[in-house]
């Protein structure tokens, strides 16, 4: 018998093992009939593996290793390839049909983020677009993202396009998800935030690795992300493991006043609220949780009692004495401006100088 040289035979993902058994048979003047008698396999079984309609089994690999000397592996690799091209062919075929799917999504805006490897055939970036989403079709995304009642659900801001936010919160998963964290631990997570507080007067570059590392101590993943198309959302927070949580935050306003507040806000769903809400902020949805968020990151950042004592010398606050009050909190003076506006202590074009406005990088 001759002996199989391994390499000779490589195997071809879109042509079935049963062209390798014929090539092989007939090299050796075998006939199928022959083969049958010596493995053993009923002839119409040997004709429906030549032609691609019936399986080799690993039971049959096993006699074709001792009947033609390839090995079990050869056969049983190439028929997993075989099958697996088939199943990749139907499922392009599948896809083929679904990619105005596609139009959804702010594809353009995800390839120049880097979420997606840019390309030019349909089907291949929505097999991207499905994989992103770590989903097996555009039937499943439907399933997490839109069916009735699902915790996403819960805000108007989702509702206003869910497409392109569930890609901004699915990229803050997979972000969060890269992100080593200790279990949450409550009471470090305020010693965190603590912290985090003087680092508002920091610019974006400096103080952005210490808030990772810091919630990261404490349980939490933090991930600033920057805004997409038709994305009016400020923040999201929900819980990845039951002890560790996601604190996401678009630079949606371009200025510190309101990333601090964001993030502050969203500190207070973790500290406060269950772990199977999911809270995703637009306007603010008004409901008791949301305003209890909302009391947390303003008294926070700005002590109640410190703050009702901040009163004016004139007619309006004056930005010394702005710079001054901030100094003394250990806050940048932005916070303070952002939140006498939102008071109505302050007109909203008074002091927005001292606004720090925030430009995102690139990665």
């Amino acid at each position: 018998m001759d002996k199989f040289i391994q390499n000779e035979y490589l195997p071809d993902v879109v042509s079935p093992p049963g062209d390798s058994l014929l090539e092989i048979i007939e090299g050796r003047g075998m006939s199928q009939a022959e083969l049958s008698e010596r493995t053993g396999r009923p002839k119409k079984t040997i004709n429906e593996i030549v032609k691609g309609k019936a399986a080799i089994t690993p039971a049959t690999a096993l006699r074709l290793e001792r009947v033609l000397g390839a090995p079990a592996s050869f056969w049983n690799d190439r028929e997993q390839h075989y099958r697996e091209s088939l199943a990749r062919q139907a499922e392009r075929n599948s896809l083929q049909g679904q990619v105005d799917w596609l139009n959804q999504f702010p594809i353009k805006t995800m390839v120049e983020f880097g979420w997606l490897p840019a390309g030019d055939d349909p089907v291949e970036m929505l097999r991207n677009v499905i994989s992103f989403f770590g989903i097996a079709s555009p039937i499943q995304w439907h399933e997490i993202w839109q069916k009735p009642g699902v915790a996403f659900r819960k805000s108007p801001a989702f509702e206003s396009d869910p497409f392109a936010i569930s890609v901004w919160i699915r990229r803050g998963e997979i972000e969060a998800q890269q992100i080593d964290c200790q279990p949450y631990d409550a009471d470090r997570f305020i010693t965190a935030l603590h912290s985090i507080r003087t680092l508002t007067m920091q610019l974006p570059e400096n103080f952005y690795q210490e808030i990772v590392r810091l919630c990261a101590s404490a349980g939490v993943a933090v991930v600033f992300m920057p805004q997409l198309p038709k994305v009016r959302v400020s923040g999201a927070t929900r819980w990845l493991t039951p002890t560790k949580a996601m604190l996401q935050v678009s630079i949606r306003y371009k200025t510190d006043d309101q990333l601090w507040f964001s993030f502050f806000h969203e500190a207070g769903h973790i500290l406060k609220h269950g772990k199977r809400d999911i809270f995703i902020e637009g306007n603010g949805d008004g409901n008791e949780k949301e305003a209890e968020a909302h009391r947390f990151a303003a008294d926070f950042l700005l002590p109640p009692s410190e703050y009702r004592q901040f009163k004016p010398r004139g007619k309006y606050y004056s930005k010394a004495e702005i710079v001054e009050f901030a100094r003394q909190l250990g806050i940048a003076p932005g916070i303070v401006v952002g939140r006498l506006q939102h008071d109505g202590k302050l007109p909203n074009k008074n002091c927005n100088d001292l606004k720090r406005a925030l430009r995102w990088a690139d990665h």
